[in-house]
């Protein structure tokens, strides 16, 4: 390097939060369904337009990953996520919970900015 160049500094990255990250209760169920039902198989998840806010989750199990999603691995367990759908996840913890007459997943999702009264849809 002569004195006319100067070196410039990469400009320093912010760390981005995880895409996304499964809860104990989740990790144990999704391990329960990894190795019975959906043996071979893995989650998919992407978001569609549904409901009086907009947004919904989907969940699908696919035999491999498409070319489009982003491979997740958290707890020793790996799910999908829809490239489309990661700007809307990041930072979204997948949880489980079992309730007197249901249960399932849930997506506790800091990006969210209010649901609808059922709670099927979202907005960001």
């Amino acid at each position: 390097m002569n004195d006319t160049q100067t070196e410039i500094a990469a400009p320093k990255r912010r760390v981005l939060p995880p895409l996304m990250a499964l809860s104990e209760r989740a990790a144990k169920r999704l391990g329960e369904l990894y190795g019975a039902a959906h043996a071979g198989q893995l989650l998919r998840i992407s978001v569609g337009t549904k409901g009086c806010s907009g947004l919904s989750y989907d969940m699908n199990w696919v035999e491999t990953a498409g070319a489009s999603d982003e491979v997740v691995t958290d707890r020793g367990l790996t799910v999908l996520v829809d490239r489309k759908a990661s700007l809307f996840l990041i930072g979204t913890t997948m949880d489980y919970q079992t309730q007197e007459l249901s249960a399932g997943f849930v997506f506790v999702n800091p990006n969210e900015k209010g649901r609808c009264g059922c709670g099927e849809s979202f907005h960001v």
